[in-house]
């Protein structure tokens, strides 16, 4: 045969490349939603972090002035007074209560799950990357070597 590529293998390399372009559009659209749950997970533990840090300053001894948040940006003017046990939802629509020891270290536990599932998208994140940066170096090759025949 000649240099030009017959018309059955050039038909089989622009059907690889179309596969490998669908590929890539899948995994963007994985990585995207890794993405997203990755910046919902950060939001969640600088909410923890926030969380832990209010439990700590309360004192357990004295009224505490606080405002509480209503919705919209709009917040009501409260009292805290002696702090005894917290309410606190574990999911699934379930409330119990806990001391504020008890509570703290719930909230603490929460922000390691947190930043191990963080660690986790990183991680799919990387492989995720890798192979994108694999099919585009597989699909510049084809291209590549269907015009220099």
């Amino acid at each position: 045969m000649g240099k030009e590529t017959d018309p059955q293998e050039r038909a089989a390399l622009e059907q690889k490349v179309a596969d490998m372009v669908q590929q890539s559009k899948m995994l963007e659209s994985y990585l995207n939603d890794i993405l997203t749950r990755e910046s919902a997970l950060s939001r969640l533990i600088e909410e923890a972090n926030l969380a832990s840090e209010a439990l700590q300053a309360l004192s357990g001894e004295s009224d505490t002035d606080s405002m509480i948040p209503l919705g919209i940006g709009i917040y009501a003017r409260s009292t805290i007074g002696t702090l005894g046990n917290l309410l606190v939802n574990i999911g699934a629509g379930i409330t119990v209560e806990k001391s504020k020891a008890s509570t703290i270290d719930y909230v603490e536990s929460r922000i390691k799950e947190f930043e191990l599932g963080i660690r986790q998208l990183t991680l799919q994140k990387q492989q995720v990357t890798a192979r994108l940066n694999q099919i585009q170096n597989e699909i510049n090759a084809v291209i590549q070597n269907s015009t220099n025949k």
